[in-house]
This record gives C-alpha cells, sequence and structure tokens, in this order.
C-alpha cells in the first residue's frame, strides 16, 4: 500500500487469519532489531479507513471458501524495501547467488535476536538492488513469529528462527561474528525493552497490558540466555558453522 507520507508499504491487518498479536510482535521486534543495528525495514503503524476498505475489493482475505473483508483501523506496516520504480526486490536467492549480497555478515546477528526473542518461524529476508548495482541487500521481513505468534511464550528449539541455507552462515568463525549485535542484546538498558514495547497500539493485544508486561520481563532476562541458545543451534545435526573453530 501507498501511504500518505509517499513511501510504500506491505500492510498487515489486525484481522489476519493468524493472530492480532502478530501485528504487535512485528512492531517490537522490529524495533528491537533497529535499536540493535540490523538492516529491518522502517515500521510503523498505518491507519486505514473504512472508506478505503469499502472501496477496495482487494482489501479482502479468503478464508477457506469465504472472503473477508480486512478491519479498518490501526495496522501494521513494512515500508517496501525499495520503491519499486527506483529496484526490485526478491524474496529468494539460491544458494550459490548469497555470496552476492553485500550484508551477509548480518545473518548472525539477526541470528542471535530470533534466539533471543524466540522466532517460532523460520527466519525470512528481502534481497533487494537497484537497476546498476551488481549486489544485493538483504533486508530482515517477518517478524510476527517472534515471541512463538500469539501465544507469547519462549519454547526454544535449536532450529527455530534459523535461515533455510547454511550458506548464510559461511562466514560465521567465532563468537567475534555476532559482534556488535550479540553485546548490544545483552547490554539493551531495560527502559529501551519498554519504550520499544509502549509503541504497540493496545487493541493489537487485546488492551492486556499485564501480558505486554510479562512479555517484556520475559525478554529482559533472556538476554544472557542468548549465547547459549546459539551454541544449541551450532551444535544441532545441521552443523551449521563449519568455520567455527573448536577453540573458537
Amino acid at each position: 500500500m501507498r501511504c500518505d507520507d509517499g513511501y510504500y508499504y506491505v500492510v498487515k491487518f489486525r484481522n489476519n487469519p493468524q493472530h492480532q498479536r502478530v501485528l504487535a510482535n512485528e512492531l517490537f521486534a522490529t524495533t528491537l532489531a533497529d535499536y540493535i543495528g540490523l538492516p529491518v525495514p522502517a515500521a510503523t503503524v498505518v491507519e486505514v479507513s473504512d472508506w478505503l476498505v469499502t472501496h477496495t475489493p482487494e482489501l479482502t482475505f479468503l478464508l477457506g471458501s469465504h472472503d473477508i473483508a480486512c478491519e479498518p483501523g490501526l495496522q501494521f506496516g513494512s515500508r517496501y524495501a525499495v520503491n519499486p520504480a527506483e529496484g526490485h526486490v526478491l524474496d529468494y536467492l539460491p544458494p550459490e547467488a548469497l555470496v552476492r549480497v553485500r550484508n551477509l555478515d548480518t545473518f548472525a546477528g539477526i541470528l542471535a535476536l530470533d534466539k533471543w526473542t524466540c522466532n517460532a518461524d523460520g527466519r525470512q529476508a528481502a534481497f533487494w538492488r537497484k537497476p546498476r548495482e551488481k549486489k544485493y541487500s538483504a533486508s530482515f521481513i517477518d517478524q510476527g513469529y517472534c515471541f512463538n505468534a500469539g501465544e507469547w511464550t519462549f519454547p526454544d528449539f535449536p532450529l527455530r528462527g534459523v535461515f533455510p541455507s547454511n550458506e548464510v552462515y559461511a562466514g560465521v568463525t567465532g563468537w567475534n561474528s555476532f559482534e556488535p549485535w550479540l553485546t548490544r542484546i545483552e547490554e539493551l538498558k531495560d527502559e529501551r525493552a519498554w519504550e520499544a514495547a509502549s509503541q504497540i497500539p493496545p487493541e493489537w493485544y487485546g488492551g492486556a497490558w499485564d501480558d505486554l508486561q510479562q512479555l517484556v520481563e520475559s525478554l529482559l532476562r533472556r538476554r544472557q540466555l542468548v549465547r547459549d541458545l546459539i551454541l544449541s543451534f551450532r551444535n544441532s545435526p545441521r552443523r551449521p558453522f563449519p568455520e567455527w573453530a573448536e577453540a573458537a
């Protein structure tokens, strides 16, 4: 959708078939990722009017055999990685083409964030470039299943929140490969997390402030667990970090 600031956004609606909390998750986790310096799209709250929904037949969900109209009101917006008139975006690159991604090292940083926030989905990225550029840039999208989607719990498993191809982790040689993002997570000030949470519209979590407070408190306690969670992935049968020496 093109919004009144002139930018294009991918917009998730509150009555989506997943859960209304995925909007809260998107805004909260994307803001945290931005705080620690990861390449994520600008995230914002988009107000969609009743008039626009009524006059736009495409604003519907197909659920089974039923068309369900999108609800008007405050929705989540993720800015398109690049203006469609100025470049193009891919949601997939074959493994052999990943060497053409200029910021491939940031996949280690988003792994740390996904382990911290217990992303229950596989890691997704958008790869974009402008016409004269030879290399792509990765932008990390779709944080809706962080915090275990609508559950707001933290059932950790080694292969959750990871990218499908090991090639993005080929440059990981030890803990230094996760910097500066890992240390920024571990040293993130409490007030920064509360600040990010305070930006979430209450209707995205049913006004259940106690649940949001518990989520933030749990997340702050988990800052010191991230290294152990990364090690669990490292030691999994997938063996994602072949260049990480045992002494590292």
